[in-house]
Parts: C-alpha cells; sequence; structure tokens
C-alpha cells in the first residue's frame, strides 16, 4: 500500500526505479518500491533519521573513530554527511552502482561534494572491494527494491570484505531480520570473520547490524561499554547507551559471540 507521501521526483534506470517523496518535514528515498530506502529530515540534514543508520555506527563501541571509511550502498547518503560533518573522519568514501541513486542524493539530499575528504565513486561495490585494501570500517548497506542485494551477499563477497579491512577493521552490515536467508548471510559473514561477529538489533523492529571483527577482539566488560557509550553520545548524540542495552540483551541469550 502506497502511503500518502507527496511525491517530488522520480527516475527510471535500467538498475531500478529511483523516487523521492515527502512527509511531515522528512524526505524519502525509495527504489523501486514504496520501501524507504534513506530519510532526511529537512530541519536537520545532517542528523541520522532512521534508526539502522544509528546502529550501523555502534561498531564505534569496540574501535576508535576510523581513518578510512568505506560505504557500500549510498542511498540518500545518510551515513556520509553524518561522517562528513558531525565527525573528523580524514577519508569518507561510497561506492553505489546506481548513477540515478547518486544524481538524486546530490540533489535531494544535500550530499557533500567530493573534497580531500569525501568521494564517490560510481562502481559495483562488489568488484571495488576486490582490489582496495586498507579500509579501518566498512559499512554495507545494500538493499534494492526492499531485498539484499544478491552479490553483496554471497561467500565469496563477504571474503573480500574481511580482506579489504585493516588489521582491526571492522564490517558494519545492515540486514533483514525477517529476511528467509537472513540466517544463510549471518553463516556466511561468521566464516569470513571466523567467528568474530556481534549483532546489534536496531531499535526498529526488523534491522540487525552485524558487526564483524577483522583482527583478534579482546572480551570486553559491560562497564567498559557503558563508559564509552557515555562519552559517545557527549561527542556524537546518538543513542549509544541503548545500544549496549540492547546487545546486552541479545547477548543473555547468546553466549558465543564476542561479549562477556
Amino acid at each position: 500500500m502506497r502511503f500518502f507521501r507527496r511525491r517530488i521526483h522520480k527516475a527510471v534506470s535500467e538498475l531500478d526505479t529511483v523516487e523521492i517523496s515527502e512527509q511531515d518535514g522528512v524526505r524519502f528515498l525509495h527504489l523501486g518500491n514504496d520501501t524507504v530506502q534513506s530519510a532526511m529530515r529537512l530541519a536537520d540534514p545532517n542528523a541520522l533519521e532512521l534508526s539502522y543508520t544509528r546502529s550501523m555506527l555502534g561498531f564505534l563501541l569496540f574501535a576508535p573513530l576510523p581513518g578510512k571509511a568505506l560505504m557500500l550502498g549510498l542511498g540518500g547518503g545518510s551515513l556520509a554527511r553524518f561522517l562528513y560533518h558531525r565527525t573528523a573522519v580524514p577519508r569518507v568514501t561510497a561506492v553505489e552502482i546506481n548513477s540515478q541513486v547518486i544524481a538524486a542524493a546530490r540533489s535531494f539530499f544535500q550530499l557533500p561534494d567530493d573534497d580531500g575528504r569525501f568521494q564517490v565513486i560510481h562502481a559495483d561495490a562488489a568488484e571495488y572491494i576486490q582490489e582496495q585494501p586498507g579500509w579501518d570500517v566498512i559499512l554495507l548497506d545494500g538493499f534494492d527494491s526492499g531485498c539484499q542485494v544478491e552479490a553483496l551477499a554471497t561467500q565469496d563477497f563477504y571474503d573480500h570484505c574481511a580482506r579489504a579491512l585493516s588489521q582491526n577493521g571492522i564490517l558494519s552490515v545492515n540486514l533483514w531480520g525477517s529476511d528467509p536467508q537472513f540466517d544463510v548471510y549471518l553463516k556466511r559473514i561468521e566464516i569470513a570473520f571466523e567467528g568474530r561477529i556481534v549483532c546489534l538489533p536496531a531499535e526498529r523492529r526488523g534491522n540487525v547490524i552485524v558487526f564483524g571483527f577483522a583482527g583478534v577482539v579482546q572480551p570486553t566488560q559491560w562497564d567498559a561499554l557503558r563508559n564509552r557509550a557515555a562519552r559517545l553520545e557527549a561527542d556524537f548524540g546518538l543513542e549509544f547507551s541503548d545500544f549496549v542495552d540492547a546487545l546486552r540483551d541479545l547477548n543473555a541469550h547468546d553466549r558465543k559471540g564476542l561479549l562477556p
């Protein structure tokens, strides 16, 4: 069922129909259907409107601010804007296969221009990742028409992501928990990272963020995580303490992760 949003743009490409709509001061990106792929509050464009995008930054509970951040899948550029405007990450690169998505992000979602800190690359992420090592974090959000992009969820692709990270780098993957293939994707990530994974359910029911750790990770004590969460909240204004609570709730039922 189509929501009662005002459509302000539509572009048809060989990959997906790109639509932009607005409702209640929020602008939305859709690819092929009414599913919201990205959202931007017009009064605060550099904030992270969707909870799953905020949860994808939960990797900062386990690592310092990255020197090099790679986004696979641009969408409306929410994470790109946040990292560019609200953090001091020195290099942010986004890879997007659909030129119409890039054009929409530039025209309707206030995506920063390319400069010494930020670059958008029009390319297939599955190919790009094979030749680009040394990333401190890879933020993977690979959906089209509401489905996981198959090429960005294979065992081979996750293996390439693991190899493309720096020694202590982290992969942050957005998955849809109700996807019939969720357990398959999760197992592939677990294999790629030799079991070094942690899952974080997003506030909005459905999205699950999976963190894969390239290096050997020492078990993290909950008090230390809460202290770090408080510092991160003060720095970035995101609900890191809630992330810790969600990790604890999930870990209470799963003792196989990296947390005690």
